[in-house]
């Protein structure tokens, strides 16, 4: 499936930067599959499911497609995430589900490409699809595709990353009717079944042996876009007894004004991906609805975490569903210290919209490439390079060169930013500085669901946070500051820098190996003066050889520092 989105769509986001997901339901709503994809978009999609088949209780048949995005009649995550679903019937018999969602370019609301930091309601993120039939017994419903697509500003591009996704979803359709007329109906579904059992003892197994407890996290995005400079804060008690879990965010901030609210769908889905994190790794592409069943979820309707309509929820999958992720890292490492997890560095995308003269057409960008990479694990450095938390790696960056042949910006800088990375005795990944120029027309600027200037996740067991994101525009020699959540505009020859903090650390930075330290100061993950004052090993700056006695001495210095368990998420003080 996702390979066919991937050679048929035209949208940046879904072709190049995969925000796209796939997976396969039975006909009760019960997960099946799904190994391919963003949490926040398919873990969840058993709620849009059971929506359908209330709704159209009597009127699914064969040839049927649904569509939704809305967060709270369809249970999406938020307004650009479209999904497609399709009911496969064998004999007349509705037996699956099958959905492809994927972010779109657009969809219509106060600024292109979607969502802003202070709407009013979610009516101004853009167009709120109920689930609705687009085809009907095989047949397209003209009428409503063309109601949807005149409410978005790439009408063409839309209906073609549209048809992609329902060829998707009509490919797995094929190869489910495939498989059953190979080994026949009641081997398949005995099958299903069997893997929902082997999974779920498999994960209760897994539960089985974390400690009984109860443990604590927090993480808080920067603010809501609307009250600018006031963290929101989602807090977790996870309850392990025998082989079930309990997630509770009742102590999480009440809903906000601003675009950050997470419906439950969201909380839910990246609930269930953070835990399957401390799972054996073996069982990562085995996920079903056996894996859901001994964890259960608990969101306040009213709260950052599930408000009620109509609240907008544009930034949710990433704030505060990274906040979701950091704050169950944070408990879940004190739960199982051997695999730790340190927070991954925070989202620090943007949304320019302008004219791109080149081509006489409007245009909408929207990248992941300064996004710092993932965090460490116990045992293992952070993964280089990967975008936000909320994928899981999912989601990739796109090439220098396709940026620039699709939008009037020339990148000047790609690399890795020296000491962005949160020390420890494995540390996080790096984080990094972008550069580039507009050599387009004057356009604007969403810095939308960025995130990590005041307020970032933490390390665990010791581990150190990675630096605060910051960015500006240069222009006629000046520097002027960008702010996460807020508008601006751009003029042509602008310089739009981004310098971000990478993954959190685990462990004490002083246990880090003296050979690492040195491979790292040798690729300019970290520099001298880091490598002597965090990880107290001394380099030789020109044979770059670790003095082994002058590390030893400083090393027993630093023997008396006293090292947390874990952190605090660490809030930058607020400039006078």
């Amino acid at each position: 499936m996702r390979h066919v989105i991937d050679r048929t769509s035209q949208n940046f986001l879904i072709a190049q930067l995969h925000d796209v997901s796939a997976g396969i339901w039975d006909a009760r709503a019960q997960t099946v599959a799904i190994p391919t994809g963003l949490p926040v978009q398919f873990i969840a999609a058993k709620f849009s499911i059971k929506a359908i088949l209330d709704k159209f209780a009597g009127r699914i048949y064969p040839g049927d497609v649904f569509l939704t995005n809305d967060p709270y009649k369809g249970h999406c995550c938020h307004l650009p995430d479209w999904g497609f679903y399709r009911p496969v019937f064998y004999k007349d018999e509705l037996l699956f589900f099958t959905l492809a969602r994927a972010h779109q370019m657009d969809t219509g609301g106060s600024y292109p490409g979607g969502y802003f930091p202070n709407g009013y309601d979610i009516h101004a993120e853009g167009i709120c699809i109920p689930p609705v039939k687009v085809f009907e017994k095989g047949k397209e419903r003209q009428d409503i595709f063309e109601l949807i697509w005149n409410n978005v500003r790439w009408p063409e591009g839309v209906r073609v990353d549209n048809y992609a996704l329902i060829a998707a979803t009509k490919i797995c359709e094929q190869r489910i009717i495939n498989l059953i007329e190979k080994y026949g109906r009641e081997t398949v579904l005995g099958c299903v079944e069997e893997m929902v059992q082997r999974t779920e003892r498999a994960v209760r197994e897994e539960i089985r042996k974390m400690p009984d407890g109860v443990y604590t996290g927090e993480s808080a995005t920067d603010d809501d876009g609307s009250e600018l400079d006031v963290p929101v804060w989602v807090r977790c008690k996870v309850t392990i007894h025998g082989d079930e879990i309990t997630v509770d965010f009742s102590e999480s901030d009440p809903q906000r004004k601003g675009f950050v609210n997470s419906v439950y769908a969201s909380t839910y889905s990246n609930t269930l991906a953070t835990i399957f994190l401390f799972l054996d790794p073996a069982l990562a592409y085995f996920h079903n609805e056996g894996s859901m069943n001994p964890i259960q979820v608990v969101a306040p309707e009213g709260s950052v975490v599930n408000p009620r309509y109509p609240a907008t929820v544009g930034a949710s999958p990433v704030n505060v569903g990274t906040q979701v992720m950091e704050s169950l890292l944070m408990a879940m490492s004190e739960a199982m210290p051997g695999r730790a997890i340190g927070a991954w560095g925070r989202h620090y995308s943007h949304f320019i919209y302008g004219f791109d003269p080149r081509i006489k057409q409007p245009y909408v960008q929207v990248l992941f490439e300064p996004d710092g990479g993932s965090g460490a694990v116990r045992g293992f450095d952070g993964y280089e390079g990967v975008t936000m938390l909320v994928t899981l790696g999912e989601a990739v960056k796109g090439d220098v060169e396709t940026i620039e042949v699709r939008f009037p910006w020339r990148v000047e800088t790609y690399e890795f930013e020296t000491d962005s990375c949160g020390a420890g005795e494995w540390r996080g990944a790096s984080g990094l500085r972008w550069e580039m120029v507009n050599e387009g027309s004057p356009a604007g600027m969403s810095t939308g669901n960025a995130e990590g200037e005041t307020v970032h996740g933490v390390g665990a067991l010791g581990g150190h946070p990675a630096p605060f994101n910051r960015a500006y525009v240069q222009r006629d020699g000046k520097e002027i500051p960008i702010r996460a959540h807020r508008i601006y505009s751009l003029q042509p020859e602008d310089l739009l820098v981004k310098v971000t903090g990478g993954g959190a650390g685990v462990g004490n930075p002083r246990q880090r190996e003296p050979v690492k330290v040195r491979e790292d100061v040798l690729n300019g993950f970290v520099s001298i003066e880091g490598a002597r004052k965090i990880y107290g090993v001394v380099i030789d700056p020109v044979s770059s050889e670790v003095d082994l006695k002058a590390t030893q001495r400083l090393r027993g210095n630093g023997k008396r520092e006293r090292v947390k368990a874990k952190g605090k998420p660490r809030r930058r003080p607020r400039s006078k």
